[in-house]
């Protein structure tokens, strides 16, 4: 058959290109990269994902360098980054919490290594975390915050653990320094605040602490970076 005999809808050079949104083609930064290394991470300790599948993604995931390549590691799991306008459609009125509310968290073990809680993340309402020659950070302060009670127990032996909460927490200290500290900080400077945010309950935090040589600090609001408008 002469080419010209092609029917015009099968000629590969009329198909149409599917259009991607430029946010899926942004580069995403190793904090990025960190963040979803986590989730991976926390996916295995539930049994959603077999070792060997926590380590192939892993391997992918440091080698990926778009945002889209993040959500296609994580689009069966819970709390993983989402396509723009995933969500789309839902009412603004209605408090909405990428995947299943978790009651009880995975425990967070680190030994000589450090792990960061950070930015939009889904809280579950009872933690718990280990901590030996490491560094731990929580920070909830743009957390997604299902509960209105919140429970984390921590160990730190010549650790560093920080916790940082809202700035409106109800905090519940229950401290047990040996020869180490645990702290609750104020804030120095706070955040300017939003004038169209909806006003809220303070989050109450039941805290636990034991110090053996270490440090577990407790601080209050966002980050400086924040407060100041940098990121």
């Amino acid at each position: 058959m002469a080419q010209d005999d092609v029917p015009q809808e099968n000629r590969p050079q009329d198909a149409v290109p599917a259009q991607v949104d430029p946010a899926l083609l942004r580069r995403v930064s190793d904090l990025e990269r960190e963040e979803v290394a986590d989730v991976l991470r926390d996916a295995a300790g539930e049994g959603r994902l077999s070792y060997s599948e926590l380590e192939e993604r892993l391997e992918t995931l440091y080698a990926s360098k778009t945002y889209g390549d993040l959500v296609e590691l994580t689009v069966d799991l819970p709390n993983g980054p989402r396509a723009p306008g995933a969500t789309q459609g839902v009412p603004a009125t209605t408090p909405q919490y990428s995947g299943a509310m978790v009651e009880t968290g995975p425990v967070i073990n680190v030994f000589m290594s450090e792990t960061k809680r950070m930015g939009s993340w889904l809280v579950p309402q009872r933690q718990e975390v280990n901590a030996v020659l490491g560094d731990v950070t929580l920070d909830y302060t743009e957390a997604q915050i299902p509960y209105d009670e919140i429970q984390i127990d921590v160990k730190s032996i010549l650790a560093d653990v920080k916790i940082r909460v809202p700035q409106n927490a109800v905090v519940l200290l229950d401290s047990n320094p040996i020869l180490g500290s645990v702290t609750e900080q104020e804030a120095g400077l706070k955040a300017v605040p939003d004038p169209n945010a909806q006003p809220t309950a303070p989050k109450r935090f039941h805290i636990r602490g034991t110090a053996i040589l270490g440090e577990i600090k407790i601080k209050r609001g966002p980050r400086l970076s924040k407060r100041l408008g940098l990121t």
